[in-house]
């Protein structure tokens, strides 16, 4: 009873102060989108994000999978700096390579300006690579306390120069030094708080060891790279840099409200769930306790995202943005559902079955890459939608896996998930029909935003939800022992 009450606190905390970092984050990010989208205009954006596929694929590569390697085993000092050298190897090879690349890239999108601006955005993930490991020993150790002053930290100092840059004139090289400067301070920080140093004593074979779990987990984010970048590169190419730039500002957005949420699952749920991975019928209990609060936050948040999409975006970034608005709105249905993906991937990771991890994200990554290019010709719209619903589907693949390693049945999943999901859809609907007849955009998305709120949750108050009522009174608790 005691380990179980452990347990449960350890994975409140964690959520808790996973929600603080990645909330902060977001509000302050949304602050800084805010005042770079009012400076900065749709190509400006399109050209950054037609090289970010490029950055995250060759960080993908350089992480190589072994945080989660290192989560998976008791690691030693010389697993620590086997994989701090590997990375720092792989990341200075890597940024040759693109660098020798960056003429190609440019030429590929036909816009000269990509030579300089590849080359330099490229810095971000070598510097990255310097508090890999740092940042690891701090996920093992659930430090998500250190991790949110470092990701609030980091966001600051970035957002101010990158906002700064752009005010002066620098347009995409503002949003690339803000990447840029984001890495640094977070890697420098990942020493500050980490006790772990590496030695010059440099062994890669344990490294070697674990690549045999963490290669399977580098394919799969490798594909999964590829694939929700896709858009950046096929947009790119295709309709231009303004097109892409539409795009990623929607794609932003719903990455911060859906990243919030999955940033505290992806700090929480593996070293938890590998903690009783041990007790099958524990095991699920736990992971069915993350699905409903996942559930439970992550539906009306993304279709409440979607539903003030428009007005959100004429108020904060003025008209020019306001082709985003219908992607936005599309996009907020993949933004509900990508937490659930997140925390079915993190069951067979802390299963250790990394094999079904990569066939499973490998599968879906072809699937969505091979569609979208068959379907660009048909226009954004067509691609997005197909992209959603093949995100949809996989639900369904991810369970049957889940079913086989841990006994979650279908109708178990469905009876934790679709509650809050048909409710949060029944509110949206009903206060976008209810606010229908108010104009004023100001006062649209104010009553929207309460309307929409007060049906959740007073819903879920009157039939005396369990998962509404044990949060409120774990916040409460924790104000209680805050108290002097």
């Amino acid at each position: 009873m005691e380990e179980t009450r452990s347990l449960r606190d350890k994975t409140a905390r964690g959520f808790l102060w996973g929600g603080i970092n990645n909330g902060t984050v977001q509000v302050l990010g949304a602050l800084f989108g805010i005042v770079m989208l009012r400076l900065l205009t749709p190509a400006d954006y399109g050209k950054v994000a037609m090289l970010m596929v490029f950055s995250n694929l060759a960080a993908t590569i350089q992480e190589s999978g072994f945080t989660a390697a290192l989560c998976n085993r008791r690691p030693t000092h010389r697993d620590y700096n086997a994989v701090f050298w590997f990375n720092i190897f792989c990341s200075a090879l890597l940024y040759g390579v693109l660098w020798c690349l960056a003429p190609f890239i440019a030429r590929f999108y036909g816009d000269p300006v990509l030579l300089p601006l590849s080359r330099y955005l490229f810095l971000g993930f070598f510097i990255s690579s310097w508090g890999t490991v740092q940042r690891a020993w701090l996920f093992i150790h659930l430090k998500n306390k250190q991790t949110c002053i470092i990701a609030i930290t980091a966001l600051l100092v970035s957002g101010l120069v990158g906002m700064g840059m752009a005010w002066a004139g620098m347009a995409y090289w503002g949003l690339a030094t803000q990447n840029i400067l984001f890495v640094l301070v977070v890697a420098l920080m990942n020493w500050y708080y980490s006790p772990w140093r590496p030695t010059l004593h440099i062994d890669l074979r344990p490294a070697w060891q674990m690549f045999g779990f963490s290669s399977r987990l580098l394919v799969a984010s490798i594909l999964n790279q590829l694939s929700s970048n896709a858009f950046g590169i096929l947009l790119g190419k295709f309709y231009g840099d303004v097109q892409a730039g539409f795009y990623s500002n929607a794609r932003k957005w719903n990455d911060m409200c859906s990243g919030t949420i999955g940033g505290m699952l992806t700090g929480v749920a593996q070293p938890v769930l590998s903690q009783v991975v041990d007790n099958r019928e524990r095991y699920c209990q736990v992971f069915r306790k993350m699905l409903r609060f996942v559930s439970f936050i992550s539906f009306p948040a993304l279709l409440g995202m979607g539903l003030v999409s428009r007005e959100f975006l004429l108020i904060v970034a003025g008209g020019k943005w306001e082709s985003s608005a219908r992607l936005l709105t599309m996009l907020s249905l993949y933004g509900a559902i990508f937490p659930l993906l997140t925390l079915y991937s993190q069951l067979t990771i802390s299963q250790g079955r990394s094999r079904i991890n990569v066939w499973c994200t490998s599968a879906l990554s072809a699937l969505i890459l091979s569609g979208l290019v068959a379907l660009h010709s048909f226009g954004i719209y067509v691609m997005v939608t197909y992209f959603i619903a093949i995100n949809m589907a996989w639900l369904f693949v991810w369970q049957y896996f889940a079913g086989r390693l841990v006994g979650l049945r279908l109708h178990q999943a469905l009876s934790d998930v679709l509650p809050f999901a048909l409710l949060a859809a029944a509110s949206m609907t009903a206060t976008w029909f209810v606010t229908l007849p108010i104009t004023h955009v100001w006062v649209l998305l104010l009553a929207k935003v309460v309307v929409a709120a007060g049906l959740y949750l007073g819903i879920l108050w009157v039939v005396r939800a369990t998962i509404l009522r044990e949060s409120i009174h774990y916040l409460l608790g924790m104000r209680k022992s805050a108290t002097p």
